[in-house]
């Protein structure tokens, strides 16, 4: 045996002793997580597409409406926000006094800024006061501003029924806006050409081919995907509906069309069964890049801070449509 094999082996640490190793990292990171976050009076909130070291130790776990709704309902002074630029500012536009933290501040939404002001102003030109701007909240602030009322996934059918305006001008989501325009047929819902990469990504193909293979397995889809996937569907809905279909269902076997982070609390609250995901990479770069290190920084440094002049009218214009998107949700 060579000199360099004799060190290689000596320096070598089995498969399973890395793995501990590792294990063991992850678990003091998350233990110092949680003691900041109790020293700086500070409440943690993750998305569903987070990784699941993130999940983990977060206080709470939802989607975007969920987490947008609690936000203002909770006493800590600082909320970190694991989840991409537009939920942190959704967040701070809701407590304007309150700290918000993103974990990493470049984590964004390719979506949300898929919409032009040029699309807003000549749909209003053309429907004058029958039109509602109806802005999904991943979107800029920009967007919002120029909005009505926001939706989420698991809102949107809802308020855009109780409208009263007959137009309805739906961004930046093309898929999710068609899917509102088939629940609520008695609308005129224009749509805007914007949509979420990933979910737009997805194939019939695929679908079908994943049902060949888990003939009993039910198919539960995001309504971000195309009107096609969804025709595949025993399921349609926000990524939190989905789980709560799952986890009531006597099946047994699911396939899954959305970002594959919800795998986590799927198997959380669904122990025994089993999940599918189809071979497009149903994963959000964005998402994947908030670590459990970020997390620990910036609740150790402050770094992340979402900066924003709540008096200005653009913050003024979004928050309103914020909160009447709250307003209409919880009726």
């Amino acid at each position: 045996m060579s000199q360099q094999t004799e060190q290689a082996a000596l320096c070598a640490t089995p498969a399973s002793s890395a793995t501990e190793a590792a294990e063991s990292g992850v678990t003091e990171l998350a233990a110092r997580v949680r003691r900041l976050a109790v020293e700086r009076d500070a409440v943690i909130l993750a998305h569903y597409y987070a990784p699941a070291e993130v999940q983990t130790v977060a206080d709470y776990v939802g989607d975007s409406f969920y987490l947008a709704k609690l936000a203002v309902e909770l006493p800590q002074q600082t909320i970190v926000l694991a989840g991409v630029a537009f939920m942190g500012e959704s967040v701070k536009l809701l407590n304007p006094a309150k700290t918000v933290l993103l974990p990493e501040p470049a984590a964004d939404c390719p979506m949300a800024h898929m919409v032009r002001a040029e699309t807003i102003a000549a749909a209003r030109e053309r429907w004058g006061s029958d039109l509602a701007v109806v802005c999904y909240v991943n979107s800029t602030i920009a967007a919002k501003a120029a909005s009505d009322v926001c939706v989420t996934s698991s809102n949107a059918v809802k308020i855009v029924r109780e409208l009263p305006e007959g137009h309805v001008l739906f961004i930046p989501d093309r898929n999710l806006g068609r899917y509102v325009a088939e629940q609520v047929p008695e609308k005129d819902v224009l749509l805007n050409d914007g949509c979420c990469p990933r979910h737009d990504a997805v194939s019939v193909v695929e679908v079908q081919t994943l049902r060949a293979a888990h003939p009993e397995a039910e198919v539960l889809a995001h309504p971000e995907c195309t009107p096609e996937v969804l025709a595949e569907a025993d399921y349609i809905g926000s990524t939190s509906g989905i789980i709560a279909r799952a986890e009531a269902s006597e099946a047994q076997e699911f396939i899954v069309l959305t970002v594959r982070g919800v795998g986590y609390e799927l198997h959380r609250r669904c122990p025994g069964k089993r999940f599918f995901f189809p071979p497009t990479p149903l994963t959000c770069a964005d998402m994947d890049s908030i670590t459990l290190g970020k997390v620990a920084r910036c609740l150790e440094t402050g770094e992340g801070a979402v900066e924003l002049d709540a008096s200005a009218p653009a913050s003024l214009a979004a928050k309103r449509a914020l909160d009447r998107m709250l307003e209409l949700a919880g009726r």
